[in-house]
């Protein structure tokens, strides 16, 4: 009887994220799989690790639903780096929630997330399975900073609000800013009052305080993953979320004129500018080198509040990318073993007991502390 693990299988494998993620597999020793659309890439990759640690291939187009089937029916977890997630990314949740095989992703699109959730996350119940969607630094530190923070209130008390802020300087790689584009076009939603409901569009958000050096920022809004996951675990009336404009602008004279570029992009992208933009970002470097992203830290900020107390939590680290590989990675050795909190579309801090599974991260810096 053959008491191998099942493989892991990186769908996307080959672009930047899914070779930081084929990366981490193999420095764990964990079998995995590189999947993808172009075979000659996915064999250069798996070479690249040598015979000891090269990877099945299998080369499998996401329009190939059977392929995908079959793929992901002899894996143990399903990790795909395959984005922007709104243009190629149903095929792979589709046919993993379908052969019952747990699923995790690295997007960031909120539209993507959501659909997680309302439409795959009930087929997962079924199939007994879990996906687990925005499994990286959108918006692992984030969801969990929030419960850890809500902790730091008296017991009894009933959240109100959640407030998470984002600071986070960093060269984006190419599949980011595609992934960019598809964000900005609007429609997101917030979760106000108890529901969902669509988000302003206006580019500024409340001012946040950060403590430490970095103190009260000016922000601007996103649209973040934390108002779908947060009201998963802890039931808020209002969660608000917001992204330095420092993050993208570091001076004062960029900072000043930050809004108004934000909101004539929004206004592109919803036009054919848009696959213009996608043209050119592909001119640019694909993404930051291994110095380069140790030398990016970013801070989140997070209050939490009840009718009458307020508890503050902060988590730091370095290199998101970097991070977005050992999150995601993690997540999937545990989700291969059954060591998930539940079935069905799940926030990371639901599937995971967010003290346990953050404190194994501290090569990338992460630490955090809560107040009350």
């Amino acid at each position: 009887m053959n008491s191998e693990p099942d493989p892991i299988t990186v769908y996307g494998a080959t672009g930047y994220t899914g070779r930081l993620v084929a990366a981490e597999l193999a420095s764990r020793g964990v079998p995995f799989i590189v999947s993808g659309r172009n075979q000659e890439k996915l064999e250069a990759l798996a070479d690249s690790f040598g015979d000891d640690l090269r990877p099945e291939v299998r080369a499998v187009a996401n329009s190939d639903g059977r392929g995908l089937r079959e793929l992901f029916s002899r894996s143990s977890a399903v990790i795909t780096c395959a984005g922007p997630f709104s243009l190629h990314g149903e095929p792979v949740i589709a046919a993993a929630v379908e052969v019952g095989t747990p699923y995790l992703d690295t997007t960031g699109e909120q539209d993507f997330i959501r659909r997680a959730f309302e439409h795959y996350g009930p087929l997962a119940v079924k199939a007994g399975s879990p996906v687990i969607p925005a499994m990286g630094f959108d918006y692992v530190p984030g969801d969990m900073l929030a419960s850890l923070t809500a902790a730091g209130l008296p017991e009894g008390e009933q959240v109100d609000k959640v407030r998470l802020g984002y600071h986070a300087p960093f060269q984006p790689s190419q599949g980011t800013m595609r992934s960019g584009i598809e964000m900005i076009k609007g429609g997101d939603v917030e979760w106000r009052e108890r529901a969902l409901r669509p988000a302003p569009q206006s580019v500024g958000r409340p001012d946040f305080d950060f403590g430490g050096a970095l103190g009260i920022q000016k922000m601007m809004h996103y649209p973040s993953a934390e108002h779908i996951t947060v009201p998963e675990h802890l039931s808020p009336r209002t969660v608000e979320t917001g992204l330095t404009v420092s993050s993208f602008a570091p001076n004062a004279l960029s900072q000043a004129v930050m809004p108004t570029v934000a909101r004539g992009l929004g206004i592109a992208m919803r036009t054919p500018l848009r696959n213009l933009m996608s043209k050119a970002i592909s001119a640019l470097p694909e993404g930051a080198e291994a110095d380069a992203r140790t030398a990016e830290n970013f801070v989140i900020g997070c209050e939490v509040s009840s009718a009458r107390h307020t508890a503050k939590g902060t988590l730091t680290g370095t290199d998101v990318y970097g991070l977005t590989a050992g999150l995601i990675v993690e997540g999937a050795i545990r989700a291969s073993r059954g060591e998930v909190s539940g079935t069905g579309a799940l926030a990371p801090a639901t599937a995971f007991d967010p003290q346990d599974f953050l404190s194994g991260f501290e090569r990338f810096g992460l630490v955090w502390e809560v107040s009350s």
